[in-house]
């Protein structure tokens, strides 16, 4: 198996074409790591060198590769280095995390798997923090499938832009109470994205330090499903108050979810709970039955093997669909509804977990 040490032998050959420097000994590359087959690490270019962004990596990533035993590289983007280099950081060792200006708390939505409603959690979750009196933002980090615009209603506006490169701002469009930015609302409907993780980090980054969120008692993050890029991004970047696990009953989502509440326990960020959604199926003609399509107890089992509260038990209704294309959330347009109250009720337990800032 190839050790850390050993990728940073290799990358030692990796040189900024002006000084002839090595780029471990400038800080440009660290967090240096080995999860065989892969290797992963961070590039931290300052301005002047980002026109070498392109050759550092391919030879970072080749010389990585030429090792037996990688066949595969993750590169994560970060800032720039402070003054001194290398010893900035250590070797391997994460810079600190960087908090928002103005935002006090922030809350990350994640899945192990797509389809379980992440997304619908994520806005009825910050819909519901604001009607509670809060000062909310919503960042869509889901970058391959943002939905918070559609969600929201606002999937025809774009937000205002200003500057380029480091200096660009991003104003958060204002809807249901809550201010949004996503990726969706910078591309048309049918662009996809086709990004490597370099992109998507860097997207993610500006999204957190470059959008204009003003004060925020809470910033709820759509996390895409999965374990991938984002994730990490979104760990190593900023101070997390916590996340919440979105699952579904059955056996195959509970699995995956499984995986995403360890790698964050892994990471250091505090699991808030479970939210099993679709956990009954309530009918619009016969609104006093309740039938469990998707089986039954999935969300009590997972918090109970990880001994993290079970924070809501969403069920199943048409408003809640209609209300997500409308662009008119649950907790907004039928406030009266059982899965609004339990919306609102996650709201409140998921505030019961963070600590308060002072």
């Amino acid at each position: 198996m190839v050790s850390a040490e050993q990728a940073y032998g290799a990358l030692e050959a990796v040189k900024d074409a002006g000084s002839g420097r090595s780029a471990l000994e400038l800080g440009w590359i660290d967090q240096v790591r080995v999860d065989s087959p892969r290797a992963i690490f961070r590039l931290n270019l300052p301005g002047f060198a980002q026109n070498q962004r392109d050759q550092l990596a391919t030879e970072a990533r080749n010389a990585l590769l030429a090792l037996q035993g990688i066949d595969d590289v993750q590169i994560e983007i970060g800032s720039a280095p402070s003054q001194g280099g290398i010893g900035q950081a250590g070797h391997g060792q994460p810079a600190e995390r960087q908090s928002i200006p103005g935002v006090r708390q922030i809350i990350a939505v994640s899945s192990g798997k797509g389809g379980v409603g992440k997304s619908t959690v994520a806005v009825n979750l910050a819909c519901a923090l604001a009607k509670g009196g809060l000062k909310v933002g919503l960042l869509d980090a889901d970058i391959y499938g943002p939905n918070a615009p559609t969600m929201l209603g606002v999937a025809d506006q774009t937000p205002e832009v200003t500057g380029s490169g480091d200096t660009q701002r991003i104003v958060p469009i204002e809807s249901c109470g809550i201010g949004m930015v996503s990726m969706g609302l910078l591309i048309d409907d049918h662009q996809p994205v086709i990004w490597r993780g370099p992109m998507l980090n860097g997207i993610i980054r500006q999204f957190l330090y470059q959008a204009e969120w003003g004060e925020r008692d809470v910033l709820v993050v759509d996390l895409p499903p999965g374990t991938g890029d984002a994730q990490l991004s979104l760990a190593q970047a900023v101070p997390m108050a916590g996340v919440v696990i979105v699952t579904t009953p059955q056996q195959v989502s509970l699995q995956d979810a499984r995986r995403g509440l360890a790698m964050f326990r892994q990471m250091g960020i505090p699991v808030l709970g479970v939210v099993e959604n679709m956990s009954v199926f309530i009918p619009p003609d016969l609104p006093d039955r309740r039938y469990a399509l998707f089986g039954s107890g999935g969300g009590s089992q997972l918090a109970g093997d990880y001994d993290v509260p079970l924070l809501a038990q969403i069920p199943m209704e048409m408003p809640v669909q209609e209300g997500g294309d409308s662009g008119r959330p649950i907790v907004i347009s039928r406030s009266d509804s059982p899965s609004a109250a339990e919306f609102l009720g996650l709201a409140e337990r998921v505030l019961q977990q963070v600590p308060q800032p002072s």
